[in-house]
């Protein structure tokens, strides 16, 4: 009895240090941001200037499952759609982002709405940019019914409930402002973004800032086979893209490659993450592929770990399914009379 005491005992002390290692990093350790494996699916998270940037209208939802091979992983749902208004001048767009995040192992949820709006002009014949601006509101919540406290382990290792303990948590609310500008032609950009500029505090009963969150990044487009004007449609293409993000102490690099022959892209992005309480980096590659049907994109992609706690963890799933609109025989249109901005050349996955 004594012997499975101790291993129950055991199994016990194994859950609550992952928990509290969880909830440190969740809480009293500064809250980081979910990052997705296919920034450009799910841009409109990456920076509000993409709204509207790429399709005349689009809703896509994403999902990802992170490190899934332990238990109560962490999986991000989110839902996100933009539309480019045609008056006056196809200046303006909006957009909506909702995301949720939630880890089982902690009950914790995290819960946030935001509304978008960019601005896209023209520089010259050839260079536009493009100015968003978005404002979130959160709620962040950790519920209590996968912890076991010392007051329910009875003698002989069963547990009773409920517990004594005082678990008068309520949910942290607050408020999320962020800018970002994107400068492009029709086969290069490069985005700059800033979220929570407020630094808006998500600790229940401690201080506990969300930290600002800066993220540059850009890419090149060389064509093989450059869509035509009009409806044409056939691209071949390759398209090197590089990012650095910071938020808090953490620091993430990544460089990466997509080929597009229509309507398949495929993609490989090596992930080099500095955390604070790390040791040494993490090492991740990400794999995505994607494809197109008319209006309809559906891109894959997994995480897979080249450093050792990275492959522990066990990578990441991502699924992103995108229903989209763009006009090219309008477009080209207006490119000739000069009212319309380039198109932006970064990739839909």
């Amino acid at each position: 009895m004594l012997k499975t005491y101790s291993a129950f005992s055991a199994r016990l002390l194994r859950r609550a240090l992952l928990a509290g290692v969880l909830l440190g990093s969740l809480s009293a350790a500064r809250a980081q941001d979910v990052y997705f494996s296919q920034p450009f699916a799910t841009r409109l998270h990456t920076n509000p200037a993409f709204t509207g940037l790429v399709d005349d209208y689009s809703v896509t939802l994403s999902y990802r499952n992170q490190f899934p091979s332990i238990a109560g992983s962490f999986v991000s749902a989110q839902t996100a759609a933009d539309i480019r208004l045609n008056q006056p001048g196809q200046h303006h767009a909006l957009g909506l982002l909702v995301n949720q995040d939630r880890s089982g192992a902690v009950g914790y949820t995290r819960l946030e709405i935001g509304g978008l709006y960019a601005y896209h002009t023209r520089l010259n014949e050839k260079l536009a940019l493009s100015g968003g601006l978005r404002a979130s509101y959160g709620r962040q919540r950790v519920g209590y019914d996968n912890f076991v406290f010392g007051d329910q382990i009875q003698e002989d290792g069963s547990v009773v409930g409920p517990s004594a303990e005082s678990l008068g948590f309520p949910p942290a609310n607050y408020l999320s402002l962020g800018t970002g500008a994107v400068l492009y032609t029709d086969q290069a950009w490069l985005s700059l973004a800033g979220q929570h500029l407020n630094q808006p505090n998500l600790g229940f009963r401690t201080q506990s800032e969300l930290p600002l969150l800066l993220n540059i990044s850009g890419g090149y487009k060389f064509f093989a086979i450059k869509p035509g004007p009009g409806i044409a449609t056939r691209e071949v293409s390759y398209t090197p893209v590089a990012a650095y993000t910071q938020q808090g102490g953490s620091h993430r690099i990544e460089t990466g490659l997509y080929f597009t022959a229509s309507p398949v892209t495929l993609g490989a992005v090596y992930r080099n993450i500095s955390l604070p309480s790390s040791v040494s980096p993490q090492h991740v590659l990400a794999v995505i592929a994607g494809i197109q049907a008319g209006g309809l994109r559906v891109g894959y992609s997994y995480d897979v770990g080249l450093s050792r706690l990275s492959a522990d963890l066990g990578g990441a799933h991502e699924l992103t399914l995108s229903l989209s609109a763009f006009d090219r025989l309008e477009n080209a249109h207006r490119r000739l009379k000069r009212r319309v901005y380039p198109a932006a050349p970064c990739p839909a996955f």
